[in-house]
C-alpha cells in the first residue's frame, strides 16, 4: 500500500511538473508577436571526418584539438613505406617497357630495310626471267623471301603496339600507386577547427578509418522544431535571431536556411486539428558567414539557446531583437 502511495506521489510530481513547464512555454510565446515563432536549440556546425582511404599504419598526426586549420593543410600522415617500394618497382617496369619500344622501333626499321631490299631483288629477278637469264625458281626464291620480310616488318610492328600497350599498363599501375602515396597525406578539406584526434602514431587502420574530427565554422546554426502552423509560414531566407543561454543580452542574426518537408514527430494518430497541430517539422537556422568570419575563435558548438523566427512577409522586429554582436575589443573592455 505504501508503495502504491509512493508511486502516485512520483506520478503527480512529473504530470505537475510537466504541466508547469508547458505553462511556461506558453507564457513565453504569449510574449511574442504572433508572426514571430520561437524554439530551443543547440549551437551546431557540420562535422568533418578526415579518414585514411587505404588501411595502413598511421606514422604522424600534426594537429592537436582545437586547432584552426585551412583548406588544404596537412593534419596527418599514414606510413608510405610499402607503397614507396611498388612505387620503385613500377618505375622499373615503366622504364623497361619504354625500352621494349625503342628496340621494336629499331627492328621495324631493319625489317623495312630488308623488305625494300627484297622487293627490288624480286623486280629484277621478274625483268631477268623474261630473257631466260635466270630460272623460275630462282623467281619464286626471291618472292619467297619478299613475302617472309613482309611478314617480319608485320610482326615488328606488332611488336611495337604491344609494347606502346606494355607502356600504357605500366605507367597506369605506376600512377596507381602515386595516387595512393598522395592519399596517404590526409589534409583538411576546407577552413575548420580540429573537433577530436581519433588515432595516435602507430595506429593501423582500417580502410576508411576515421583519423581527425574537424568542424567547419563557416556552416553554424541552431536546429528548431516548430508546430505545423508555424512551420508552413517559415520560408527559407526569411529573419531570424539567436539568443544564447551564456549570452543573453547578445543577439545574433540569421537566416533560416532549411525547413524539413515532413514531420519529425508525429502522434500515433492524426484525425483532429488539434492532433495535427502536434506535428513538429525541423527548422534550420543558419549564422551568417560573414558575421562568423569575423569572430571565428569565439565560435563555440553546444551552446543552448532559443531561435526566433520571423514568419511569413513580416519584419518589424521588436527593439529588443535589434542585432548587437560586439566586437573583440568590447569583449576584452567587458570583461576588464
Amino acid at each position: 500500500m505504501k508503495s502504491l502511495r509512493a508511486v502516485l506521489i512520483v506520478l503527480v510530481v512529473i504530470v505537475a511538473a510537466a504541466g508547469g513547464g508547458y505553462a511556461y512555454w506558453q507564457s513565453q510565446q504569449s510574449e511574442l508577436p504572433e508572426f514571430i515563432a520561437s524554439g530551443n536549440g543547440r549551437i551546431e556546425a557540420e562535422e568533418i571526418r578526415v579518414a585514411t582511404k587505404y588501411a595502413g599504419r598511421v606514422e604522424e598526426v600534426l594537429v592537436e584539438e582545437g586547432d584552426q586549420v585551412t583548406r588544404g593543410q596537412i593534419l596527418a600522415r599514414m606510413d608510405t613505406a610499402e607503397l614507396m617500394t611498388s612505387r620503385a618497382r613500377a618505375r622499373a617496369e615503366v622504364a623497361a617497357a619504354e625500352q621494349g619500344i625503342a628496340e621494336a622501333e629499331a627492328q621495324i626499321v631493319q625489317r623495312e630495310s630488308e623488305l625494300s631490299f627484297a622487293e627490288q631483288q624480286l623486280s629484277r629477278a621478274e625483268e631477268l626471267v623474261k630473257n631466260n637469264n635466270i630460272s623460275q625458281q630462282e623467281v619464286d626464291q626471291r618472292r619467297a623471301d619478299r613475302d617472309i620480310a613482309k611478314a617480319a616488318l608485320t610482326a615488328a610492328q606488332a611488336r611495337l603496339t604491344s609494347s606502346r600497350l606494355n607502356v600504357a599498363a605500366s605507367s597506369a599501375q605506376l600512377e596507381g600507386i602515386e595516387v595512393q602515396i598522395d592519399d596517404s597525406v590526409l589534409k583538411a578539406p576546407r577552413d575548420g577547427r580540429v573537433q577530436y584526434r581519433l588515432a595516435e602514431p602507430g595506429e593501423v587502420l582500417s580502410g576508411g578509418g576515421p583519423v581527425i574530427t574537424m568542424i567547419d565554422l563557416t556552416d553554424v546554426y541552431m536546429n528548431v522544431f516548430l508546430p505545423t502552423r508555424q512551420a508552413g509560414l517559415a520560408f527559407v531566407g526569411n529573419d531570424a535571431r539567436i539568443i544564447l543561454d551564456a549570452a543573453p543580452s547578445v543577439v545574433i542574426p540569421a537566416k533560416v536556411s532549411f525547413v524539413a518537408d515532413d514531420a519529425q514527430f508525429t502522434p500515433r494518430e492524426v484525425e483532429t486539428r488539434a492532433e495535427r497541430d502536434k506535428l513538429m517539422f525541423r527548422v534550420k537556422v543558419r549564422i551568417d558567414q560573414e558575421l562568423l568570419n569575423e569572430h571565428l575563435k569565439r565560435v563555440k558548438t553546444g551552446l543552448p539557446g532559443e531561435a526566433y523566427i520571423m514568419l511569413a512577409d513580416h519584419n518589424d522586429w521588436p527593439n529588443e531583437f535589434t542585432p548587437n554582436v560586439p566586437d573583440d575589443a568590447t569583449l576584452r573592455q567587458t570583461a576588464q
